[in-house]
């Protein structure tokens, strides 16, 4: 049987609750008893105190004889009893009980003694023995109630030291249970939360790496197993959501791709109307050359649609090894139709910088980027430079995105990759460019940063994992 959290935790202070209510009874019981002890010890010094005063009574009627003297002594001896008979009903119970008794015993006997010296006529025989008895009970009742005053505080002592025992075993298995109780807490709940909390921050800015789901079968593993299919919808919209951008950002293309398709179209009729005209009296020379520009131009074309098709086509995450300079010249390449005139697109990137790619969706990074430094350069001329470089050190790749245009404002630069979040006019943009291109990059392991300043213009700097000992002829392979 498995418990949830929620019993889990009820049954750790009902434990707990249970704990505190058996070490209170047991403390109390204990400081009942050193009551009881405590009170008990009071009447056996009132009893001492009782007996030395026979003693005293009893040696002066032996010395001087006075009846005065005698009668002392046989009211403190009733004074004794008296006060036996109201203990014993209290110490029943304990073990003083006997020793009562045994006191009890003896101040009978001497009274009896007492009693039997007092006769007339004892006296005047001067009954040696009897004295020595007397005496010698006396001795005894004097001894025995030192004893019972001893014996009770030894007794008091004892369960002190057994209630401090009890108390500190008691915290000590306190404090360790409360340890249990705050590790399960923290195993099963503050720790699940704070990893949901990381993981939601995570998610926000692209990455949908799952979260383990641990077999706790308890309100933990239903949670992160909801949270999980809730990250899987999230990824399986932002899926959608690129694939939105990447049809928004067809469109913007397009009357820039059927300008480029103008041009190979033109071409190719130019040349077969120069060869229906030509064919009745023309050389097959000229002919080869015609149909061999045709089909460049054909080529060419064919070029262009394929750029298009392989951008707009929905594939899974796939990671290859290909050069990074063709990933960013077919980008440039899909974009220049939309560069003014005075803008002028440079790229330096090595052709042998070999990284683990998926080529679909760093094109899409970086038509983002190339879109957005086209759009802020506002006044021509203009540059955009992307350049790359390998930083072996690091096992990493640089490839930056600068640009000339007007620059991002300090207070925002905090905020370019949070969704939604645009700096354009309403209406000239979504706000999602920067952070899909965020978590694209979240997606090959890499980090993206931005430096700006107003006026001066804007560099993106992406840091990606590179391998130096990949070669090019193994990626083309």
């Amino acid at each position: 049987m498995h418990l949830n959290i929620r019993q889990k935790v009820i049954l750790g202070f009902a434990a707990c609750a249970l704990v505190i209510g058996f070490v209170g009874w047991f403390s109390y019981h204990y400081l009942h008893a050193i009551e009881l002890k405590q009170h008990v010890v009071q009447i056996a010094d009132d009893l001492r105190e009782i007996v030395l005063e026979i003693r005293r009574y009893e040696k002066n009627y032996l010395l001087y004889g006075k009846e005065e003297d005698l009668r002392e002594n046989q009211a403190y001896t009733e004074k004794a009893l008296e006060v036996l008979a109201t203990l014993v009903p209290d110490v029943k119970n304990l073990k003083v009980a006997s020793q009562m008794d045994t006191f009890k015993k003896e101040l009978i006997t001497y009274r009896g003694l007492m009693g039997q010296l007092a006769e007339p006529g004892k006296r005047g025989q001067a009954d040696r023995s009897l004295e020595e008895q007397l005496r010698t009970r006396g001795k005894v009742l004097v001894d025995l109630s030192v004893k019972l005053v001893a014996f009770e505080r030894l007794r008091i002592l004892e369960i002190i030291t057994t209630l401090k025992t009890q108390l500190l075993i008691t915290l000590i298995a306190f404090l360790a249970f409360m340890g249990f109780l705050f590790y399960i807490v923290s195993r099963k709940i503050i720790t699940p939360l704070r990893v949901i909390e990381n993981t939601t921050k995570r998610i926000a800015l692209g990455n949908f790496k799952p979260l383990p789901v641990l077999d706790t079968r308890d309100e933990t593993q239903r949670v992160v197993e909801a949270f999980n299919r809730m990250v899987a919808e999230l990824e399986r919209r932002q899926d959608q959501l690129v694939q939105g951008k990447k049809m928004s950002s067809l469109g913007v293309l397009t009357a820039g791709i059927a300008h480029q398709l103008n041009n190979p179209l033109n071409n190719i009729s130019t040349s077969c109307q120069i060869i229906l005209e030509e064919l009745d009296h023309s050389d097959l020379d000229f002919v080869r050359k015609m149909l061999t520009n045709v089909e460049q131009e054909v080529y060419r074309a064919r070029d262009i649609v394929k750029g298009l098709l392989e951008f707009s086509r929905v594939r899974e995450f796939s990671l290859k090894f290909i050069p990074l300079e063709d990933v960013i010249r077919r980008s440039i390449r899909l974009i220049s139709s939309q560069v003014p005139p005075g803008i002028d697109i440079v790229e330096e990137v090595p052709w042998d910088l070999i990284l683990e790619l998926d080529a679909q969706r760093m094109q899409e990074v970086f038509l983002n980027l190339l879109m957005n430094a086209i759009q802020a350069i506002k006044e021509t001329p203009g540059v955009i430079r992307v350049a790359a470089a390998a930083d072996p050190a690091n096992h990493e790749a640089v490839i930056t995105i600068e640009d000339t245009g007007v620059g991002i404002p300090k207070e925002e630069l905090d905020r370019v990759f949070d969704p939604f979040f645009t700096t354009k006019e309403v209406g000239a943009g979504t706000g999602l460019g920067l952070s899909i291109v965020y978590g694209i990059i979240e997606k090959h392991h890499g980090r993206i940063a931005v430096e700006s300043k107003e006026g001066e213009g804007t560099r993106f700097i992406i840091r990606l994992p590179f391998n130096p000992y990949v070669k090019p002829e193994r990626a083309a392979a």
